[in-house]
């Protein structure tokens, strides 16, 4: 009997195909919409964190506290921190917001002063030349890596080593050799939203304290060995460095990884919203499959009477008109779930960002649409079992 009833609703929707179609357009629009909004805020939030780690946000910074001590951070601070067993590295966080300018052009840029190229928080890939080493460092050398969107953005090639940019440093222009050009943290952000994020360009951080007349450092970005234990981690280091100087109060970790988990709830948060706003879709495509189920029955009427006259039951009848609207539903959500996902990777591959697929996400959208389409399916099927034989036989 179910085969019978299977093959009775595959036929009746190849009896309207066009309109079956439609209806099935509908539901493959509306989960087409929750995959996309979905994936997308999934990648984005993944692409966010990525990013903001190779930036060394996914770390801790130590610091002096302003309330209690004048003092500045040093390179013996530095030494002891990088001596403490749950510290994997740690970095000073030199940073210039400047300018530079080359071949006539000038652009807003920021200058990270590095400690090397194996110490350093900011992950850096290298596609030209050679990344800033210990030599470096020690000769505070007139040297800079850039990243390649500042190469592209003035020479509208990635391989400029060898040229020259002038920095904005110290309240006066210093000329700076490229000695290599990198893919660094942040680039995605900086390519995407160039307005906003500028180019980054990478020196010895003893060349940028240099023309700075400067010796201390503001903070310290420290990543820790387990960074499940950055509360105890984050205790023992400010005891550390008040006890180095002789003081009952004067330092403080910042834990930046957790303003990254802040940012990531609120990602989530409206991601879920969209996600929701896009399922609106899914309940439009269901009263669809309602109304042509209703027009169905109405055509079908006669048809009903015959079956039930012959020993059909209203189970049968109404069983029938489910598998129907099931068949719409997990057809649609098949149609929806590939087309949603092609645009994707489309939108992954032009960005160059990797695809990230979520396969609650994608369960979740199915479900719903079937769920959906199931339940704007009842009224139609309820009605054609309720008829009445002698009443659907004296339809024309």
């Amino acid at each position: 009997m179910l085969a019978d009833s299977l093959v009775c609703s595959f036929r009746n929707l190849g009896r309207k195909k066009f309109r079956s179609f439609l209806t099935i357009c509908g539901i493959a629009i509306g989960v087409a919409s929750v995959v996309l909004i979905g994936s997308i805020g999934e990648i984005g939030k993944d692409t966010i964190n990525r990013e903001l780690s190779s930036l060394g946000l996914g770390s801790v910074t130590v610091s002096a506290d302003k309330k209690f001590t004048s003092l500045k951070l040093s390179e013996e601070d530095l030494a002891l921190i990088r001596s403490t067993p749950s510290v994997r590295s740690a970095s000073p966080i030199v940073v210039d917001y400047s300018s530079v300018r080359m071949r006539g052009l000038v652009a807003n840029t920021v200058l990270w002063g590095l400690d090397g190229a194996n110490s350093q928080i900011i992950t850096l890939k290298p596609k030209h030349g050679r990344l800033l080493n210990q030599t470096d460092l020690a000769g505070a050398a007139d040297v800079c890596v850039v990243d390649s969107n500042m190469a592209n953005m003035f020479y509208h090639r990635e391989n400029i080593v060898g040229k020259h940019l002038d920095a904005m440093i110290g309240g006066s222009y210093v000329t700076l050799e490229i000695v290599g050009v990198a893919s660094s943290g942040g680039n995605i952000l900086q390519s995407m939203v160039g307005d906003v994020i500028p180019s980054f360009a990478y020196i010895p951080y003893t060349t940028l304290q240099r023309y700075k007349g400067e010796s201390s450092f503001e903070q310290i970005a420290v990543t820790l060995r387990n960074p499940n234990t950055i509360d105890s981690a984050a205790e023992q280091l400010t005891a550390m460095m008040n006890r180095s100087h002789n003081l009952e109060r004067g330092f403080k970790i910042d834990n930046i990884s957790q303003q990254k988990d802040t940012l990531n709830n609120m990602l989530s948060v409206v991601t879920i919203i969209l996600s929701a706003i896009a399922a609106v879709s899914l309940v439009v495509a269901g009263l669809g499959i309602m109304t042509v189920m209703i027009v169905s029955v109405n055509e079908r009427t006669r048809e009903i009477g015959i079956k039930k006259s012959i020993g059909a039951t209203k189970g049968v009848i109404m069983i029938e008109f489910m598998i129907e609207a099931f068949a719409i539903s997990v057809i649609g959500s098949i149609m929806g779930v590939i087309v949603g996902l092609s645009l994707v990777w489309i939108g992954c591959t032009v960005v160059k960002v990797p695809l990230l697929i979520n396969i609650k996400l994608l369960m979740s959208s199915v479900g719903l649409s079937v769920m959906v389409g199931m339940i704007f399916g009842v009224y139609p099927a309820t009605i054609a079992a309720k008829m009445r034989p002698v009443d659907a036989l004296r339809i024309e």
